[in-house]
């Protein structure tokens, strides 16, 4: 496990599931297509991260095509161009301990106009290359759209799933709003806590835990550590009972520790 950059508020804004009030839909093919529009995207970052707190650099652009086509049932005459575009997004100000994300992307271009239709397909290409870098960070930027039953998007309006919540937790706080429900910050002496008696498991039920908790918590399989993702109530809760469960027939001292140390 290692350590972060990410303050545990910054922590906790990109562990929390997406607000589905955000959620944009589009006709493609004969399906629609959930997604964030590249303002929303900068405004999470901004929110996040801080205006001065990261940096989005276009560091490849290309035309892949430029073709005259007809404009829709009108025949008029126009053109249809495509650019490919990849991003580089950095986190924080100290070179040093950056944090840096990249992602490509592709946009079209249609417009009677040649130049218009370059602008159109370039200006699409650095946005969606843009979002594609920064989904790597977490659900507030789309990372939860990739799941197709998108289990990490709720509503800001209505109660979400008791799924993310433990069945003790449910009946002490029943009158309690759903949607705030297990996603308080954890304080940074609780969560070293869990660190260290996590760390303190042996290896094959270390990696049984860190096998579980990624599926569980949809950390994407390029992040190099769980650490800096342990950082709301709910993680808490079901660390508790995975450790408990998991642990107490064949390390019963480790089991009744570890359960000792996450309250």
């Amino acid at each position: 496990m290692s350590t972060t950059v990410f303050s545990p508020d910054q922590i906790a804004a990109l562990s929390a599931p997406l607000d589905r009030a955000k959620v944009k839909q589009r006709e493609q093919g004969r399906a629609k297509v959930s997604y964030l529009e590249g303002w929303q995207a900068i405004a999470e970052a901004n929110r996040i991260f801080g205006f001065d707190g990261w940096q989005r650099e276009t560091i490849a652009v290309q035309c892949v095509a430029e073709r005259e086509r007809t404009l829709g049932s009108s025949n008029r005459a126009g053109w249809g161009v495509t650019y490919t575009a990849r991003v580089r997004i950095c986190v924080g100000a100290d070179a040093a301990s950056q944090v840096i994300r990249e992602g490509s992307g592709a946009g079209h271009g249609i417009d009677a106009d040649l130049g218009q239709a370059h602008e159109s397909a370039l200006k699409e290409a650095e946005t969606d290359a843009m979002k594609r870098a920064l989904m790597t960070f977490g659900n507030p930027f789309g990372l939860a759209l990739y799941d197709k039953q998108q289990r990490e998007v709720t509503s800001s309006t209505a109660p979400t799933s008791s799924r993310h919540v433990p069945a003790a937790q449910r009946n002490s706080a029943a009158a309690e709003p759903m949607a705030e429900v297990g996603l308080e910050p954890l304080d940074p002496a609780t969560v070293q806590k869990i660190l260290a008696t996590v760390r303190g498991l042996p290896r094959p039920a270390l990696e049984g835990f860190t096998k579980a908790f990624r599926k569980r918590f949809q950390v994407p399989p390029d992040a190099p550590s769980i650490a800096d993702r342990i950082c709301q109530r709910r993680h808490h809760d079901w660390i508790e009972t995975f450790l408990v469960s998991h642990t107490a027939d064949r390390h019963p001292a480790v089991a009744a520790g570890a359960a000792s140390e996450a309250r």
